[in-house]
């Protein structure tokens, strides 16, 4: 009995171990909460329920991807990383040239098994860096124009015949504007991932294929920069804030708004019952489509923690969030494309929500058409370039020559960076 009883008591304590080793607590990063505070809160509690043993803890988030860069490298030089993050995809670089990530090979394993887990080549492609992965890209979103089509009618257009160029874009707007009453045309961000876009829709890129040069002064960069003015100028694009003009647009004062597909959920409920919002594919200006690319915005997830027993915590988290059931709640939950093969090879996933979002469809076929890297300019410096082209922009719309200014920026980021 006495033998029995030592048995049962380690074994207890054994159990009681074992239990205490398996609960892991990980806190997660993430940025952009106007998107991602319910997916994320969502997400966690869902994954928290599949596996027991592992608590998910939300930091307050950063109020964007760029806030986000530099939260997280100061929380660095604190020693105070979280284990988990969800960093722009521009971004995750910032941090590896620091050397803060782990590397995630080891994880990975065998390449063609984690392939036929929904992670293909150009998928994996997004979170690598010289031939090794450093992240797994969690979202995708390209640039689209949300459109009203009441004010396209009232100022003679039609849907049916949406302009496919620049020209008929810029055309329409002035028209929408034209109708007064505090009606604007068209809106959007001075920022380098729609300035990218732009400049990509000519078939341009912001460095050469090696990222030694900098060339979105080329004369793809310098028509993109010029689109910034013709929309000040032809249609008299106002110089609102991002959340302003989702509140015009919703309010339907504002006929085209130009921005992240990531949006769309946000702006079909924020339009609710004043008009039906249609989402419209950005405009290809190049002759040779061959070589257009939308730069691909969303999020990818990086590891900090090297401790072993997180790391593998972290990986189940990792795998379940750009997994086909975090895809799905991704795209259910926000304007965000998948990230994951499977969810759209399996219509168990989301077929019957693209049969019901004509909208979500269409954005979601320019990211598998279109979708390119988003260029992260390297080096230290890289959060701080994206701030001189975004300078550069508004004073592009306040009427400075976009030639001649884009010509100044792009020497100003050569000179930041030590590049040619």
């Amino acid at each position: 009995m006495k033998k029995l009883l030592i048995a049962a008591a380690v074994a207890g304590l054994a159990a009681l171990n074992a239990a205490q080793a398996a609960e892991v607590t990980l806190r997660v990063h993430y940025a952009h909460p106007n998107l991602w505070k319910n997916v994320q809160e969502l997400m966690a509690k869902n994954f928290m329920a599949a596996n027991p043993g592992i608590k998910i803890e939300l930091d307050a988030p950063a109020k964007t991807y760029a806030d986000g860069a530099q939260q997280l490298l100061r929380e660095a030089v604190a020693n105070k990383l979280p284990d988990l993050a969800y960093v722009g995809l521009n971004r995750w670089r910032i941090l590896e040239a620091r050397g803060l990530l782990a590397e995630l090979d080891p994880l990975v394993g065998d390449a063609a098994a984690f392939e036929a887990k929904g992670y293909t080549p150009a998928l994996r492609s997004l979170g690598q860096y010289k031939g090794k992965q450093y992240a797994l890209a969690a979202s995708a979103s390209t640039l689209v124009m949300y459109v009203n089509p009441e004010l396209v009618k009232k100022a003679g257009g039609s849907m049916d015949s949406f302009p496919r160029d620049f020209d008929g874009l810029i055309a329409l707007a002035g028209k929408i504007s034209a109708l007064g009453g505090g009606i604007d045309g068209v809106w959007v961000d001075p920022h380098d991932w729609r300035f990218q876009s732009m400049l990509g829709s000519y078939g341009g890129r912001p460095m050469n294929d090696d990222e030694t040069a900098i060339t979105f002064d080329s004369p793809a960069g310098v028509a993109a920069a010029t689109l910034y003015s013709r929309f000040a100028k032809e249609a008299g694009m106002k110089k609102y804030g991002g959340n302003e003009a989702r509140q015009a647009f919703a309010a339907g004062t504002l006929g085209i708004y130009i921005d992240s597909s990531s949006y769309l959920t946000r702006m079909i409920e924020g339009a609710g019952d004043r008009f039906k919002v249609t989402v419209e594919p950005f405009i290809v200006a190049a002759q040779d489509t061959s070589k257009v690319y939308f730069p691909t915005g969303g999020s990818a997830i990086v590891m900090f923690t090297k401790d072993k027993a997180k790391q593998a915590a972290a990986w189940k988290y990792m795998m379940y969030a750009t997994g086909p059931d975090g895809a799905k709640m991704v795209v259910e939950n926000s304007g965000y494309a998948p990230t994951n093969a499977l969810v759209l090879q399996d219509k168990s996933y989301l077929g019957d929500f693209y049969a019901k979002n004509e909208n979500a469809r269409r954005a979601h076929a320019q990211v598998s058409a279109h979708a390119g890297p988003w260029y992260a300019y390297p080096g230290a410096e890289g959060v701080a370039v994206t701030d001189l082209i975004g300078a550069g922009l508004v004073e592009i719309i306040d009427g400075a020559d976009p030639a001649a200014k884009i010509k100044e920026v792009a020497d100003d980021v050569r000179g930041k960076l030590k590049m040619k």
